[in-house]
């Protein structure tokens, strides 16, 4: 393999990271609004820490489990803001 290749392959795996990442996102805000709906909060720390758990169990590496970890926060967070901002939309009804 060369250089070239490699990279190539890089950029296929990062537009499949960027779909998924995405289509994750849109489960986030989906989340959220089902949350808005019955008045649960944002935040659940334990629905957070078992993320957490499982993905450094299902690491197989190279990455280590704290960076897989990291990474998950960076995704959770990001998730929670999206979550958060379904939350506060409300339903705006036009009136004539």
């Amino acid at each position: 393999m060369n250089l070239p290749s490699l990279r190539q392959q890089i950029d296929a795996i990062d537009r499949r990271l960027l779909r998924l990442l995405n289509a994750r996102a849109t489960l986030a805000i989906r989340v959220g609004r089902l949350k808005r709906a019955c008045g649960a909060p944002v935040l659940d720390r334990q629905r957070e820490a078992a993320i957490l758990r499982q993905v450094a169990l299902d690491n197989p590496g190279p990455l280590s489990r704290a960076a897989i970890q990291d990474i998950y926060r960076a995704i959770l967070r990001q998730s929670r803001r999206l979550e958060a901002a379904a939350t506060a939309k409300k339903s705006i009804v036009h009136s004539r």
